[in-house]
């Protein structure tokens, strides 16, 4: 069965617009684990819009199954993740102003950063993942690397199959069995949604794990969270 990782900036951002702690984001990530779901990510920027880089460090203490920090690797960044050593270091290569996550890595092209910055995170017992694009060249320039895993973009894959173009799927299929072929981990996320989790988890059997966030708090305003992730869960088993 593929983990079920749940993103909670929406939370923070719900409590930032405030200015309090409610709702507070280390009792949610709690509750989304007691609900069911296997991992918490987080995905902290340089201006904690949503995410504050102290939440991260209080997220440790009560995140006991997988705990997924995502951003790009600048130096707070880096130095945050040795500090507080997660289970995953997802690395996304956000532009400062990015709304949100809109492009994987060059991993050809950044090669001699990307390996610089993983071989640390490696020797401190940190698994990592690469944010990539679905295409195979990609998914061959993560291995080399170093990464553990890559984290397929899937906007493309939600955009059309929305259309009802299902034949979205093929490049996510093919970086599937990349990724296997080369023993390098799997995980996807980017505007999956309870309406195309299933089908993109029927036709990427290699996929170890998705990262949730945007479409899980929208569906869950209307469904409830518990419900919502137990959803998912069952989505998610082949």
């Amino acid at each position: 069965m593929t983990k079920l990782s749940v993103n909670i900036n929406k939370i923070a951002t719900l409590r930032n617009s405030r200015g309090g702690d409610l709702p507070n984001v280390v009792q949610f990530a709690k509750d989304v684990q007691r609900f069911g779901a296997d991992g918490v990510t987080i995905h902290p920027r340089p201006d904690e819009r949503h995410i504050r880089y102290q939440d991260a460090y209080d997220l440790k203490e009560v995140v006991y199954t997988e705990y997924n920090i995502e951003g790009n690797p600048i130096p707070k960044f880096i130095d945050m993740v040795l500090e507080i050593k997660p289970m995953q270091v997802t690395l996304v290569p956000d532009a400062i102003d990015a709304i949100t996550s809109n492009a994987g890595w060059d991993t050809i092209k950044n090669k001699d950063f990307l390996v610089e910055v993983i071989s640390e995170f490696n020797a401190n017992g940190i698994r990592t993942s690469l944010f990539v694009d679905p295409e195979l060249k990609q998914i061959e320039g993560a291995k080399n690397t170093g990464a553990n895993r890559v984290e397929l973009y899937t906007e493309a894959y939600a955009h059309q199959y929305n259309l009802g173009d299902k034949n979205a799927i093929k490049p996510y299929t093919e970086c599937g069995q990349l990724a296997l072929e080369i023993e390098l981990g799997l995980n996807a996320g980017h505007d999956l949604s309870l309406d195309n989790i299933q089908f993109f988890r029927e036709h990427v059997p290699e996929l170890l794990e998705v990262s949730i966030g945007h479409a899980l708090i929208h569906e869950s305003l209307y469904l409830g969270i518990e419900n919502v992730i137990n959803m998912y869960k069952n989505k998610l088993k082949l």
